[in-house]
């Protein structure tokens, strides 16, 4: 019966993928291959962005004001989501959205924190930051997003 299960999980493990087997054909772009992309967009937008160490560059539009965000803490927020080409994949602007920020894509991770309660940046996002070689839903792999966020309240 252990050589059953063991066998079982075995091949759950090989056809199914384990989380640390990578798809051999699924490359990450660098950060530094996208980074024109990102200048170009920030220029032709008249943003006047910061790059990170990341490689995510932002806007700070407004600081806000109290604490800042952590990793561990639940925001409540209102934003909109761009391909570069302009295309709306996502928005919140009228209900703020809760939710943690442990949850979201790495360059929401590090954006995000870099703003007070009532603060507004906006992110241009590497597709290593994003969803990288993979896409999600109508997001297509290798996307730089771009996004303003304002932070509603940390709570």
């Amino acid at each position: 019966m252990k050589k059953l299960a063991l066998a079982a999980f075995m091949l759950v493990m090989i056809a199914g993928g384990n989380g640390c087997m990578k798809d051999e054909s699924c490359k990450e772009k660098t950060v530094e291959s996208e980074e024109s992309s990102m200048q170009n967009y920030a220029t032709l937008n008249g943003m006047t962005t910061v790059k990170h160490s990341s490689g995510l560059y932002y806007e700070v539009i407004n600081p806000g004001s109290g604490g800042y965000p952590l990793l561990t803490s639940t925001v409540k927020a209102k934003y909109v989501g761009k391909l570069l080409d302009g295309t709306i994949f996502d928005q919140t602007t009228t209900n703020p959205v809760t939710f943690q920020l442990a949850t979201t894509i790495p360059g929401w991770q590090l954006g995000v924190p870099l703003i007070q309660k009532g603060g507004i940046i906006k992110l241009i996002i590497p597709s290593t930051l994003a969803y990288g070689c993979t896409g999600y839903n109508t997001i297509p792999p290798y996307s730089i997003l771009y996004f303003q966020v304002e932070l509603v309240d940390i709570l």
